[in-house]
């Protein structure tokens, strides 16, 4: 064990061998945190604490069986038994299996998959979008909030009838003694608040407790903590503030901020030691997340030194920044540079389809990551079914596609029936709908859907006429007619998918006018040639979205997308601090070289624009972006303070007002407004 420790550094020797109380273990990109954390796991068991009484808590299974595996390699066979090292809902698993009676359920109840969950919510008979209604039910569960509450809650019309859904739907899963995904913890919570018996005895049996990646705990998870630790103080978390990038989800950044005060007298250490990049990099990367307000605070330094100059890349467009990109690792490539060592980054996952397009010209084979290419996509699938249909009107595979998108009523038993008729009279489902439209209606019973049939038939052929007259305003006429974009604004992920939708409507009409005489034969043609990758079996370079790219590593790395608009995203619903995050994430993934890119136009929702450069550009040093702001004050909320009047304070908030902080501070419960200047940090 002395060995293992002296093959850390400072700081994490000092975090590995502290064992009571509270610690917050603030782990920089590339720190060796799981080194680190998997030391402190080994630590405790050597000194004779028994491993029935530890408790790690990781998200995902493979995190949790790469450190079980390394503490217990440390070990050897110096244990009689493994710790139990896991997932937050593993977890719940377990507890519920021994504790769920004392809510009156069965424990040979049977966990269901997002699938089953909304197979049963389907057969509810609810006409909202399936996934919108599981995903509101997944959130309301992991708010705490049962179906009585959202629906005494529920103000608008669609909100009440997922209220309503939620209750039926709970009330059945429970009849059927099932369990999702969501009451795992949200069930294992309630028997632990309502059952002090239960929480004492959890808590006293898991008297050693750690949490990995705790930047990325929602609120629920945060408040089961604090019922297993209700009996003891012995919790370590191990985070990054800088790396809190799931908000969207759930993930609440203030659980790792405000961890010192939740936990009195907790000890933090700071990681700050960087084994993965060079100072270049680390330059880059600490001055981007300097000027967020929202952090504890910390600066990565660099073990290996000084490597190359960031490099800037602008381009006139997609299309140019895509061919350089693809050159230039072609060229590594050549010079033998392993491609999966070489990755590129994007915010939006629109993006993708430039540079997919540019690595395919370039012959560049490539894989993605944690997502589904360009032209696989779910909603582009549907547009160009759309296209095919319009184009070639006996396209059945197309037309089964599309005939109940956006939904129409028709169910799949009313399609069968359809196409089984169809094919009896040896036409195009169509064609068969088109001549024999009330036959064809007979197997649905639903007039309202009939009427639907016979008004997209209607819409098919007068699009068909359309093309005749104009193909550049034919993708305006097509979403005019058919509403697509309203559609899929009603389900889950939105927001990337209306911008997958515009990024295509804008490629169309760039497609027309660089070639004017074209028609739509002409632009099916081209993608399906630009989709097509004939290297798949080859080595490739990765391409993924940030989000997909935390927890890897690469030596050559290239982001790109860097405008106003797409990174950072601006807007409504958008939180600059965890757009900036995101860019600290991806400037920290690169290891020996990193390249940033900008492009002076795109296409914006579905028109080429004109984009200014983001920020970040001048914020991490690389050139003058859009906006130049000052790095973050010095006070941050939690900060104590002393005030020559007023005496001492603690930060509530800090707030910009031109060149001063304004800082609200609770003076002994009165709260002033106060400048910066005329406090000193205590």
């Amino acid at each position: 064990m002395k060995k293992i420790l002296n093959e850390l550094n400072e700081e994490q020797k000092i975090a590995a061998k502290t064992v009571d109380g509270p610690l917050l273990i603030l782990a920089g990109a590339g720190s060796g945190k799981t080194k680190t954390i998997t030391t402190r796991l080994a630590y405790l068991l050597s000194a004779g604490i028994d491993p029935a009484n530890t408790l790690t808590l990781t998200f995902t299974n493979k995190a949790a069986n790469e450190m079980r595996e390394r503490a217990l390699s440390i070990l050897g066979s110096n244990i009689s038994y493994p710790p139990l090292l896991c997932t937050f809902h593993k977890f719940g698993l377990l507890f519920l299996k021994f504790n769920i009676d004392k809510i009156n359920r069965k424990n040979n109840f049977v966990i269901i998959d997002t699938n089953d969950k909304k197979r049963i919510i389907k057969n509810l008979g609810c006409d909202l979008p399936i996934s919108l209604v599981a995903s509101e039910i997944s959130r309301y569960k992991n708010s705490l909030i049962s179906p009585e509450i959202a629906e005494a809650k529920s103000i608008q019309p669609n909100y009440k009838i997922i209220a309503s859904v939620y209750k039926q739907y709970e009330e059945y899963i429970e009849k059927n003694n099932l369990v999702d995904f969501d009451d795992l913890l949200s069930l294992t919570y309630k028997i632990l608040d309502e059952n002090d018996d239960i929480c004492k005895q959890t808590s006293d049996r898991y008297h050693y407790i750690m949490v990995d990646e705790y930047q990325d705990t929602n609120d629920l998870q945060y408040k089961l903590l604090k019922k297993l630790c209700s009996n003891h103080q012995n919790i370590c978390v191990v985070g990054d503030d800088d790396q809190s990038i799931y908000g969207w989800r759930g993930a609440n950044i203030k659980n790792i901020l405000e961890f010192p005060e939740e936990f009195p007298n907790a000890k933090i250490i700071k990681l700050e030691k960087n084994y993965r990049s060079t100072n270049q990099i680390l330059k880059t990367a600490n001055n981007l997340i300097e000027h967020n307000r929202g952090r504890l605070g910390k600066k990565l330094e660099s073990i290996k030194g000084d490597g190359k100059e960031i490099d800037f890349i602008e381009c006139e467009n997609e299309t140019v920044e895509a061919n350089i990109i693809g050159n230039r690792i072609k060229k590594l490539i050549e010079s033998g540079v392993k491609p999966q060592n070489i990755a590129i980054l994007y915010r939006i996952n629109a993006l993708s389809r430039s540079i997919e397009e540019g690595l395919n010209r370039t012959q560049v084979p490539y894989k993605m990551v944690g997502g589904v290419k360009f032209y696989e996509r779910a909603e582009i699938k549907d547009i160009i079914s759309y296209l095919r249909i319009i184009a070639n009107p006996n396209d059945d595979f197309s037309f089964k596609r599309i005939i109940n998108r956006p939904k129409r009523g028709i169910g799949k038993i009313s399609i069968n029936k359809i196409v089984k008729a169809a094919y009896k009279q040896k036409q195009s489902i169509f064609q068969f709908l088109d001549k024999n439209i009330n036959l064809a209606t007979k197997s649905i019973s639903s007039k309202k859907s009939i009427v639907e049939i016979k008004k997209f038939i209607k819409n098919l052929k007068k699009l068909k006429k359309e093309l005749n007259t104009s193909t550049y305003e034919f993708i305006d006429l097509l979403e005019e007619t058919f509403h697509l974009k309203e559609y899929y604004q009603k389900l889950p992920d939105s927001i990337e998918k209306i911008a997958n939708i515009d990024e295509f409507y804008g490629l169309f009409r760039d497609f027309i006018i660089v070639h004017p005489e074209a028609n739509l034969d002409d632009f099916l043609n081209d993608i399906a040639l630009q989709s097509d990758q004939d290297q798949i079996d080859k080595e490739s370079i990765s391409i993924m979205s940030i989000h997909a790219s935390k927890g890897l590593e690469f030596d050559y790395l290239f982001v790109i997308g860097l405008e106003e608009g797409f990174f950072p995203i601006n807007g409504d619903g958008s939180d600059i601090e965890e757009e900036r995050r995101l860019g600290y994430v991806a400037i920290t993934r690169a290891k020996k070289e990193l390249t940033l890119s900008h492009s002076n136009s795109r296409f914006y929702k579905g028109r080429r624009t004109n984009l200014s450069k983001s920020r970040f550009l001048s914020e991490c040093g690389i050139c003058k972006g859009s906006l130049n702001l000052e790095k973050t004050t010095t006070f941050k909320k939690g900060d104590l303070i002393k005030h020559k009047i007023f005496g001492m304070g603690r930060v509530l908030e800090v707030n910009k007002i031109k060149r001063e902080f304004k800082l609200k501070i609770n003076f002994g419960g009165t709260k002033r407004d106060i400048l910066a200047s005329f406090v000193e940090k205590i």
